[in-house]
């Protein structure tokens, strides 16, 4: 359970919509990143562009940029 307020998926619109039907489509799931910022749209639209440049382009392949966040993630001993 969230400690700050969201944006509920059925309760999002616009923008917020979009985003979560997207991220729905691309992971299976809305991460919770994207639900933190969702009361605040232009931050949200800020990461998706960013996460998306840097997470799902360049020059690495996706497993090798998993295992790179699963290192930091253990490292920063963060549970996912």
């Amino acid at each position: 359970m969230a400690w700050i307020r969201t944006v509920k998926e059925e309760e999002a619109t616009g923008d917020i919509k979009a985003i979560y039907e997207a991220s729905r489509k691309l992971y299976g799931f809305i991460p919770n990143i994207r639900r933190a910022l969702s009361l605040n749209p232009t931050a949200l639209r800020a990461y998706t562009q960013l996460s998306g440049a840097v997470y799902h382009g360049g020059a690495l392949q996706p497993e090798e940029r998993e295992m790179i966040a699963t290192v930091v993630s253990a490292a920063n001993r963060c549970h996912y």
